[in-house]
């Protein structure tokens, strides 16, 4: 009886055996020095496939003189080249074309992976041993325990009368923070401070603009001559959020988005530009900071934050239900000092019901901003200090004022309440 071997398994693990045998020939310059490359791993590739498919005992026995074949040939070598890596490749690469036979986008995938890292020899040694600092790999740690092993163990109930405090949702925002702190630094070690932290800005701010604003604020206090460029990818930060705003009132509204469509465009016109205004000053640094061992951000700063948002949440609740249906503005505004995104769909589905008139509505988006603003103008000052909290301040102030303006001149008449 033939095995049961299926053409793309076998094709996925002939080219997996290849590509990882072609890196590891180039990988030894010398060809008088004996190394398992192509052909080896192009028959390693080959026996898994057919270990696989003959049954598990098969499989077994091929592993096993594989692992035999490894160690035999680390101590032929071992004097001259100590290193593991090329040794631990060859049961890999059986054991990938096994799993070809029945997952073979997946083994190909890995296998991309394993002859990355193989190539990848000197630069990933340079990166672990010079490049990365040790308060960079605490940092890095840090930031993993508490996104993986922290935030999972939290639940995910409120614990307050009025159901705003939840602790994983709280503790998520502290992880944002973190994560913010951490990618502006990544992106200011790989393309400079000039653009990296605008980058590391724009994306963060689909994330919480205000928690870019915080991470950005650390770094402006830590690092003064950088304050040009930590503004800059804060603005860009709240530039990133405020499209996710208008996206959000655009699935929820489309009435109201029509309503708005000047006043908002012109409000992101005025966002990216007072963010480009940063990145294009002259006294923007374009070199990375003098400390060897820079931190990517404070613990303590990020649970700070998030305390004072909680008890912002605490506020916006006890002002709704005091104040019923009366308070839903002054909720939706307290609300927007921590999540505008959240406040923004609240106003917009009460335009869709009738529940309020579209022109009320519209006052109220620009109140929103208005009130966002305030809120991460605030937090600016409190992170980064003066200079930073004044750049990022008066940036964010031109967009909510342009908003009502626009927004006055060209609807000052009365609009018709959504249908």
């Amino acid at each position: 009886m033939l095995p049961d071997i299926s053409l793309p398994g076998l094709a996925s693990a002939i080219g997996l055996g290849l590509l990882i045998g072609v890196v590891r020939e180039r990988a030894q310059p010398d060809p008088s020095h004996s190394v398992a490359g192509i052909r080896t791993h192009l028959m390693l590739a080959l026996a898994g496939t057919l270990g696989i498919a003959l049954g598990t005992t098969v499989l077994v026995v091929v592993l096993l003189l594989t692992g035999a074949l490894a160690v035999a040939s680390y101590l032929k070598s071992a004097e001259r080249d100590p290193g593991l890596t090329g040794e631990v490749a060859m049961p890999v690469t059986a054991l990938l074309a096994a799993l070809a036979q029945s997952q073979p986008g997946l083994a190909a995938g890995l296998s991309v992976v394993v002859a990355g890292a193989l190539f990848m020899k000197r630069p990933l040694h340079q990166l672990v041993r010079e490049r990365i600092s040790e308060q960079e790999l605490q940092d890095a740690l840090l930031l993993a325990a508490a996104a993986l092993v922290v935030l999972p163990l939290l639940p995910e109930t409120a614990v307050d009368p009025w159901g705003v405090l939840v602790p994983a949702r709280l503790w998520r925002l502290v992880v944002l923070i973190l994560g913010v702190g951490m990618a502006g630094h990544v992106a200011l070690r790989l393309v400079g401070a000039r653009w990296g932290l605008p980058l590391a800005g724009f994306l963060s701010g689909f994330a919480s603009s205000t928690a870019a604003i915080a991470g950005f604020g650390h770094r402006a206090r830590a690092e003064p001559n950088h304050v040009p460029a930590a503004a800059a990818g804060a603005l860009f930060a709240n530039l990133g959020s405020y499209v996710l705003f208008c996206g959000l009132i655009a699935g929820v509204a489309p009435a109201l988005l029509r309503l708005l469509w000047w006043p908002l465009l012109l409000a992101g016109a005025a966002m990216l530009a007072a963010a480009l205004l940063g990145v294009l000053r002259h006294e923007s640094v374009t070199s990375l900071p003098a400390s060897h061992t820079p931190r990517a951000f404070r613990l303590s700063h990020a649970l700070l934050l998030a305390g004072l948002m909680g008890l912002v949440l605490l506020v916006s609740a006890w002002l709704q239900h005091w104040f019923g249906a009366a308070g839903v503005v002054v909720a939706a505004g307290a609300v927007a000092l921590v999540e505008v995104h959240a406040a923004g769909a609240s106003l917009a589905q009460l335009a869709t019901s009738g529940q309020i008139e579209l022109a009320s509505a519209g006052w109220g988006v620009v109140l929103l901003l208005a009130v966002s603003s305030l809120a991460k103008g605030g937090t600016a000052f409190i992170s980064g200090g003066r200079a930073y909290g004044w750049r990022v301040a008066s940036g964010l102030a031109a967009a909510p004022v342009i908003a009502a303006v626009s927004y006055f001149l060209v609807h000052i008449q009365q609009v018709p309440s959504a249908t």
